[in-house]
Order: C-alpha cells, then sequence, then structure tokens
C-alpha cells in the first residue's frame, strides 16, 4: 500500500489518518496553500502553516485550525509531517510525509524564482514527489521578476503620459501582491478591487504582510471618478470586462499572467499589454525542482500532464499522470469573494 492513496475526496495518507487538499469534507486536511481549489470548505480539522491561517478564515471562515511554522515535525498516528516553503504565494508549504524511513512530498503549487515575499523554494529530499505541471511545456520560459516589473513600470508611465489609468488584471492572493510591489516605485496612488482589499487587510491584521507590499486603499462606489485618474488599479480577472471597470475610463487594461506567453492570449483576453508574471514554475523551474528531490518516482496532478510525464520518464525518472480536482487554469481558480465584491459594486455603479 503507497504512503499516499490518490482518492475520489483527494491525497490520502491512510496511516496517518489525513488528507492533503481534499476536495471533498474530510476529518483531518492538511492545506499547502490557501487557493481555493486547494483549500475546500467543510473540513473537520484544518492544519496549515502559520501565514496561511488568516487566508484560510478569510475565505473558509472559523474553523478547527493547526498551524505550523517551516521544517517544524509533527507526528500525526505515527507519520512525520513537516511543511516546507513552496514559493507559490504567501503561506504556501510542500508537505513532507515519512513513515519508516519512506518520504513523499507534496508540492501543491510552486515556484523555483523567489518573489521576496513567499518564502523561497527548498527542494526537499524524497522517494516519491507529486508535482504540478501548469506550465510543463518548453515554451514557458519566464523573464525574471525584475525584467517584469520594470515592463510593468513603463507601461504605467506611458499611461501616465496619456492622461490614463492603469488597470492591472492580478489574482487577489498571491500575484496581487507581487504586482503591488512593481507599481510603488511609479507611484503611491494605487487603489484595489474589494477582494484584493481584504486580502491585503488579512495579512496587514495578522502582521504577516511584507513590508515590501505598499498598502492599496479600496476602490468604493462613492469616490469620485477624478480620483481614479492617472491611478494605477489592481483588479481580479472575475472583474476583466465588467461593469464595474467603467468609473476609470480613460483606462489601459494590463493582464498578469503566465499565459501572456502565448501569442494570441492578450488578444483573446481584449487587453492592452499582457506581462508574462505567474506564480508557478515555468518549464525549467519545474525540471529543476523535480531533478532535486532526487525522487525516484514523481505523480503529475494537473496541468500539462501527459506533455510532462512523458519527457520525466524519457529522462529516465519514472513518472505517471494522477486525475485530480485542481485547477490547471491560474487564472480560473475559484475566487467566490471577488465575484461577490463585482456584481455588488458593479450594480452600485450603474
Amino acid at each position: 500500500m503507497p504512503l499516499i492513496e490518490f482518492t475520489d475526496k483527494g491525497l490520502f495518507c491512510r496511516t496517518g489518518d489525513f488528507y492533503i487538499d481534499p476536495w471533498r469534507p474530510v476529518n483531518r486536511a492538511i492545506i499547502t496553500h490557501a487557493h481555493s481549489d486547494h483549500a475546500r470548505w467543510g473540513s473537520k480539522y484544518y492544519l496549515c502553516h502559520t501565514d496561511t491561517r488568516p487566508i484560510l478564515q478569510l475565505r473558509l471562515g472559523n474553523n478547527l485550525y493547526q498551524t505550523l511554522g517551516w521544517n517544524e515535525p509533527v507526528d500525526m498516528n505515527g507519520v512525520k509531517v513537516s511543511l516546507h516553503p513552496a514559493g507559490h504565494i504567501i503561506g504556501s508549504s510542500q508537505i513532507r510525509v515519512e513513515h519508516k524511513g519512506e518520504v513523499w512530498v507534496v508540492s501543491g503549487d510552486y515556484k523555483t524564482e523567489n518573489d521576496g515575499i513567499s518564502g523561497a523554494f527548498e527542494a526537499v529530499k524524497c522517494h516519491t514527489f507529486i508535482t504540478e505541471s501548469t506550465f510543463g511545456l518548453p515554451i514557458y520560459n519566464w523573464k525574471p521578476q525584475p525584467e517584469i516589473f520594470a515592463d510593468i513600470q513603463r507601461w504605467i508611465r506611458d499611461n501616465q503620459q496619456k492622461e490614463k489609468t492603469s488597470v492591472l488584471i492580478a489574482y487577489s492572493l498571491g500575484k496581487a501582491q507581487r504586482v503591488l510591489q512593481a507599481v510603488k516605485e511609479v507611484t503611491d496612488n494605487i487603489y484595489a478591487h474589494g477582494a484584493i482589499w481584504n486580502t491585503q487587510e488579512a495579512l496587514l491584521q495578522a502582521g504577516i504582510m511584507p513590508a515590501t507590499v505598499p498598502v492599496a486603499k479600496r476602490v468604493v462606489p462613492e469616490l469620485a471618478k477624478e480620483a481614479y485618474r492617472q491611478a494605477v488599479i489592481i483588479a481580479p480577472p472575475s472583474a476583466d470586462g465588467t461593469p464595474w471597470m467603467r468609473r476609470f475610463a480613460p483606462y489601459s487594461v494590463g493582464v498578469c499572467s503566465g499565459w501572456m506567453q502565448v501569442r494570441g492570449n492578450q488578444r483573446r483576453r481584449n487587453a492592452d499589454a499582457g506581462f508574462v508574471l505567474s506564480d508557478h514554475a515555468d518549464w525549467k523551474g519545474l525540471l529543476t525542482a523535480v531533478k532535486a528531490t532526487g525522487a525516484e518516482k514523481v505523480f503529475v496532478t494537473h496541468g500539462f500532464q501527459a506533455a510532462f510525464s512523458r519527457y520525466l520518464n524519457e529522462a529516465g525518472i519514472e513518472a505517471g499522470e494522477v486525475k485530480t480536482e485542481y485547477g490547471s487554469d491560474e487564472d480560473e481558480v475559484a475566487e467566490e469573494t471577488a465575484v461577490n465584491e463585482t456584481t455588488e459594486e458593479a450594480g452600485n455603479a450603474q
């Protein structure tokens, strides 16, 4: 019997009697990070990193939470469990599971470039590694973060010269905080959609918002449109193309996403600019991470599973595909709070 089984509820450690990122309610869940495809409502007990708890409380409400720091082992029915930095978003962790000398690592989502706020990815030696492959094709090759930030800053300055407001589309958790780091070099006139503002407040109140991330003001219906002139607005994907955006006219839209690497996606998104900024590892990052673990067996959970697992097998690393309910599209992870806020504010703006 494998140490971790793939079940209809999620990744299950039978010996330890716990699930990792289950997509159905269970008794005991260990959560890699707070994005809603990995952190679902309804479980009885949750174990997560200390920095993940305030976001889980924001998104899932009050529950029975247990928290750990990174590299702090805990015993669960004779199974040794510890959390290690995944570098995906604030608090994101890989889950190391050990029993009788056998070690598995569930990586969740991760990136190998240190973004300055999420913790540097830590390669964890193991026998079996469970990995994503959201961008598991050779065409996905990210530029260094400083270069992407410079592109965003040039775009904002150009919009300012044209007396336009700059609207940047980014995830409310993870991407938005990174984008704010870039924006602060250009202006302090920054506003955020309610979903992003709520996340910001949760991080601030918990005392875990990095000092490098500036505080954005909230977009509210009663604020005069003139306040947004030549400002920078950070909004989630769910707000793009909705009536909520009208108050910022004239404006220019820039989408921050790894999918902008592919020509045509900017046009299909009807964006004025596309910035290839992702919270996931690119092709080289995925390969580097897998090889650094020294794993004898790799399971690929979501993304370009067939292509990535085939490449690993051809490279001499035994790999297989596993069907899960984790999202493969970083712009389609459900953001319930964002949708609700957009609907409410759009109605008020009309």
